[in-house]
This record gives C-alpha cells, sequence and structure tokens, in this order.
C-alpha cells in the first residue's frame, strides 16, 4: 500500500501537485506581508504541503478549535475559498478524462474541504487513530 501512495503521489506531483502547490505557496507569501493576514498565509502553507503529497493524508478536526476558527473559516470562505474549490473542481474534472486520472481526480476532490476551510483543521497520516473530538 506504501508503494502504491508513493507512485500515485509521484504521478500527482507531475500533474497538478507542483502548481496547485506553488500557488498555495505564493499566496503565502503574499498574506504574510501583511500582519494582519498572517493567519492566512500559514494556513496556506499548510494547504500546499498537502497539495504537493496527497495520497497518505487525511483531514481531520482539531480539537479545542472554537469561535476563532470559525471566524476565520468565514473570512477565508468568502475571499478564497470558493474560488479555490472552484480550481479544485475544474482540476478534478480535466484529470477524470483519463482512467490513470481517476485517482489524482479524487484527491483534487479530497482537497475541498480544507480550501473551504483551513482553520480549525489539521491534516494527519491516514492510519493514524485520532480521538474523536468534542464540542
Amino acid at each position: 500500500m506504501a508503494l502504491l501512495r508513493l507512485i500515485l503521489n509521484i504521478i500527482w506531483i507531475f500533474v497538478a501537485g507542483f502548481w496547485l502547490a506553488l500557488g498555495y505557496v505564493f499566496a503565502g507569501v503574499i498574506c504574510c506581508v501583511l500582519i494582519v493576514t498572517i493567519p492566512f498565509g500559514v494556513a496556506s502553507f499548510r494547504m500546499a504541503k498537502y497539495a504537493i503529497w496527497p495520497f497518505g493524508r487525511d483531514l481531520v478536526r482539531r480539537r479545542g478549535a472554537g469561535g476563532g476558527s470559525t471566524l476565520l473559516n468565514v473570512i477565508w470562505l468568502i475571499v478564497a475559498g470558493w474560488w479555490l474549490t472552484i480550481g479544485h473542481i475544474v482540476t478534478a474534472a480535466g484529470l477524470a478524462v483519463t482512467i490513470i486520472g481517476i485517482p489524482m481526480a479524487w484527491a483534487s476532490i479530497k482537497m475541498i474541504p480544507v480550501a473551504l476551510a483551513p482553520f480549525g483543521n489539521e491534516i494527519v497520516e491516514s492510519g493514524h487513530t485520532r480521538e474523536p473530538w468534542q464540542f
């Protein structure tokens, strides 16, 4: 299974991962210029790490995430979340045209939740047991 993930991640880098990650890093650098938008820049850098190597990782809710992350997610959704989601959907549609691209399209679709709401979530290795988060 680890070999399959490695192969899929290497293919992903060439077909979409490099450019998606580069876009997230570029957005993160721009966001870090102003002090107020540094949290958005840090979120962009986390998403870049996920975009470059998505297979074998999952998105889980961070315990203790509260009202601050919700507020930041609302701002993020209005400013960037919808555009990123549209980009991931278009990328997935283009990748799903071929049989080899179907797993790549799934990886792009899998990134939509983090593109919509990066705050209060974390990206973990697949298969790691996590305690369910509580209110």
